[in-house]
C-alpha cells in the first residue's frame, strides 16, 4: 500500500472510524497502525486471510463513501491550510508586541502544520 494512500486512510479512520463496526475498526487499526499482515490480522481476529481482505476492502469503501457524502476530511485539510496561512502571516508581524504574537501563534500551532519549535 502506498504511503500516501495509507495516510489518507488513517485520516479517514480518525474521522469515520467510530462509524464502523468493532471488527472493522480492529481490522483497520491493526492494518494501518500496527502494520499487521493479512495473515496476522486473521490470526488475531480468528478469521481467514480472505475475510480480512474483504473486511479491509469494505471498510475502505464505507469510509470513502462517507467522505464523498460529508467531505469532512477535505474540509479539515482546507481549514488546516487556511490556519497555516494565518500562522505564517502573524509570524511575519514582528514589529508588533512579540509576546502577544507568540501567544497567538501558540494557540494556532495545534491546528496547523507548524510545530512549536518554530516559535522559539
Amino acid at each position: 500500500m502506498l504511503l500516501e494512500q495509507r495516510l489518507y486512510l488513517a485520516e479517514l479512520f480518525d474521522i469515520y472510524g467510530p462509524l464502523l463496526t468493532d471488527k472493522q475498526q480492529k481490522c483497520l487499526s491493526l492494518h494501518l497502525f500496527e502494520d499487521f499482515s493479512l495473515s496476522e490480522i486473521g490470526e488475531e481476529l480468528a478469521v481467514s486471510r480472505q475475510a480480512v481482505y474483504d473486511i479491509l476492502h469494505r471498510s475502505e469503501q464505507i469510509m470513502a463513501s462517507y467522505e464523498e457524502k460529508l467531505g469532512l476530511a477535505k474540509r479539515l485539510k482546507e481549514q488546516q491550510h487556511e490556519l497555516t496561512g494565518l500562522y505564517d502571516e502573524i509570524a511575519g508581524l514582528s514589529s508588533f508586541d512579540k509576546d502577544r504574537v507568540n501567544d497567538i501563534l501558540m494557540k494556532l500551532a495545534p491546528y496547523t502544520s507548524k510545530v512549536q519549535e518554530e516559535l522559539d
